[in-house]
């Protein structure tokens, strides 16, 4: 794999059971890289380390007063320099080369992975940790793949030269040879201590990453309520957190440093008085002596990459470990490959609430739980949430049988609390005409249901590139924009643009420099241009005003005619456009009508819609069964009777 030939046609399925497991998995992967790094690294450290040869050879050929030897002597020299030359270059393009692939590969796994999740990523892994490992991390991964080779061609070079040394001359080679093995274990005791002082460093690190980012997302807000100050001495306090600890870990790091320079000179010192005294009694020649002086010399180069490649595992080690955390992240249901040629079509059905959406057909949801509004959009759309593994109450397995009568379900209010976490498998996934999504490939689920949740994310970029997603081509851009009431939108980036098209104007990251409602707008503008056969949205127009509202709910209804629309919201306005309207109560449907008949007749729908209060409910209530509304108006007579009943029970 060559870096003009990135990105991989398939990264690969990573073992993501631990860090190292992800690290070895990557060096497996990338075999034929390392090799030829290794090759090129042991021409280059191996022509290093015969130089002193050469250069003792050159001495003793002075030392003789043989000019044909120190000709040859010459000769091997400038030989070993252009191998030395060769090799470094290609060490140096083959190890960055292996850095830059492992790196892609990461991010090419990281990034499907994310696609897959959706936005189920963060909820289940904080914004700063995937901020982390989506930059910092890969590269700290990739270093470790790039030092690895070298590390090993500079660990058989010591190998082979502690080898020749003692071929070469036994008495000094057995001291070098004893020596270096001390040399290259010596930092071992240290290690420990370096690597959670670099883990403790990452680890403040990222909060303050995940801090840094917040604050920027929320600086709008932060501004508006004057804790733009509060927020800026929390960041403050935690880099200089960060400070400290990069301080301590840098401290343990050239501790070590300080041992990989003072032992190996300790060796030489050793290596030279001994060598003198072979010397004097003749046992050994100049040449020998400086032979071997310039391979210990020589050697501490290599040694080098012993600190390098404790010093990379350390630091990838937990970069790596957090890579293999997001990467093990699974949807709940793996998708089983059935029907992949096409999306299906037909009625959207939710097992679980008993939610039906009609083909073809605008259904609202009204949820009195927001939380519950969320899981609900993500479950329709075929993102299982945590919520829907593991443990569920009692009441909640009673309701999602999946007969989907719609009926509520109290059976297990009056259950014993140790039987009120009951442990499932997942629960049924939702149904797209018949068809489960979990069974459909992960890209024709997305192409057949399209869910916008409340707080959608607008990418930086021209607006003609944020409206260039996959789509049907039957909904044009223009179309889009005017259904959402992007007019005044487009005027601001009419300004705003070099050429006066709203489309070449640039937004920034998020759509910052736009409003809440703005940003709303683009993305339910980029929704419609999808045309997916459904289109979920959770609560679209929360930040317009209500003649905006009107005349989106408008647009869409005209816009959307004849395709699956599903919108959770509890907007009157919205609401009373919709071809039809479900109350979610507890987890599942408790009533389906038309928005007026609901508001009439349905105590829990107009509490949700109205904000009523139970006081007030009860008032009106009593008014009605008096004959009389609040105000002096007929009421109901006895219906005001049962409904005071049912207020009652259900408060």
């Amino acid at each position: 794999m060559q870096i003009h030939d990135l990105p991989y046609p398939d990264p690969g399925l990573p073992d993501a059971r631990s860090g190292p497991r992800f690290l070895l998995w990557l060096g497996r992967n990338q075999l034929g890289g390392q090799l030829k790094s290794l090759c090129w690294g042991l021409l280059h450290f191996l022509s290093v380390a015969s130089l002193p040869y050469g250069v003792g050879f050159a001495v003793q050929a002075v030392v003789d007063g043989s000019g044909s030897r120190l000709a040859l002597a010459g000769g091997l020299i400038l030989l070993l320099g252009a191998a030395l030359a060769l090799g470094d270059t290609m060490l140096h393009r083959t190890a960055v080369t292996n850095w830059i692939t492992a790196a892609a590969r990461v991010q090419q796994l990281l990034a499907r992975r994310t696609a897959a999740l959706g936005a189920a990523l963060t909820r289940r892994v904080a914004a700063g940790e995937v901020v982390a490992v989506s930059t910092g991390d890969v590269e700290k991964i990739g270093w470790f793949v790039e030092a690895l080779s070298r590390f090993a061609a500079a660990a058989l070079t010591v190998v082979v030269v502690c080898v020749g040394l003692v071929l070469y001359q036994p008495a000094l080679g057995i001291v070098v040879a004893v020596g270096m093995p001390v040399l290259a274990l010596a930092v071992l005791p240290l290690l420990p201590r370096a690597t959670r002082r670099a883990d403790q460093q990452r680890e403040k690190a990222g909060r303050a990453t995940e801090l840094a980012s917040d604050t920027v997302a929320g600086l709008r807000v932060l501004r508006g309520i004057g804790g733009e100050e509060l927020f800026l001495d929390r960041y403050r306090r935690a880099s200089q957190e960060v400070r400290t600890a990069a301080v301590r870990s840098a401290r343990m790091w050239s501790l070590i440093s300080a041992v990989q320079v003072l032992l190996p000179g300790l060796l030489l010192i050793a290596v030279v008085w001994y060598g003198i005294e072979l010397a004097r009694q003749g046992r050994i020649t100049v040449g020998e002596l400086v032979t071997v002086y310039s391979a210990v010399m020589i050697l501490n180069y290599p040694l080098r990459h012993f600190e390098e490649i404790a010093m990379a595992y350390s630091f990838s080690r937990p970069s790596a470990q957090r890579a293999a955390r997001v990467l093990s992240l699974e949807r709940v249901t793996e998708p089983g490959g059935l029907r992949a040629s096409e999306a299906p079509a037909g009625d959207l059905y939710d097992p679980v609430t008993g939610l039906l959406a009609p083909a073809g057909r605008l259904t609202a949801v009204v949820c009195g739980d927001p939380d519950l509004a969320g899981r609900l959009a993500d479950r329709l759309g075929g993102h299982p949430t945590d919520a829907d593994t593991g443990t569920r109450s009692a009441s909640a397995s009673a309701s999602g049988d999946g007969s989907g009568s719609g009926s509520d379900s109290h059976s297990g209010s009056g259950s014993d609390p140790a039987e009120a976490a009951t442990p499932v498998t997942a629960l049924p996934s939702v149904l797209l005409g018949g068809v489960p999504l979990d069974e459909l490939p992960l890209d024709t689920a997305r192409t057949a249901v399209l869910v916008q949740d409340k707080d959608p994310v607008l990418l930086s970029g021209t607006l003609a590139e944020l409206l260039d997603v996959p789509s049907s081509g039957s909904v044009r851009p223009a179309e889009a924009l005017a259904a959402a009431q992007c007019a005044d939108v487009l005027d601001a980036l009419s300004q705003a643009s070099l050429d006066d098209d709203p489309m070449n104007a640039r937004i920034t990251e998020r759509g910052r420099s736009l409003s809440g409602g703005q940003r709303q707008r683009l993305a339910l503008a980029r929704s419609l241009v999808t045309d997916p056969e459904a289109l979920v949205l959770d609560e679209p127009t929360s930040a317009v005003d209500s003649h905006t509202e009107a005349r989106i709910a408008e647009g869409l209804r005209a816009l959307r005619s004849g395709r699956t629309t599903v919108v959770l919201t509890s907007s009157p306005l919205l609401l009373d456009r919709a071809d039809r309207v479900v109350l979610v109560h507890e987890g599942t449907v408790a009533a389906v009508g038309e928005h007026r008949e609901l508001v009439l007749n349905e105590p829990r729908y107009r509490a949700v819609v109205t904000r009523e209060t139970d006081e007030e409910a009860a008032s009106a209530a009593l008014s009605r069964n008096a004959g009389t509304s609040p105000h002096g108006e007929p009421g109901l007579g006895d219906a005001g009777i049962e409904e005071l009943t049912e207020i009652e029970e259900t408060a």
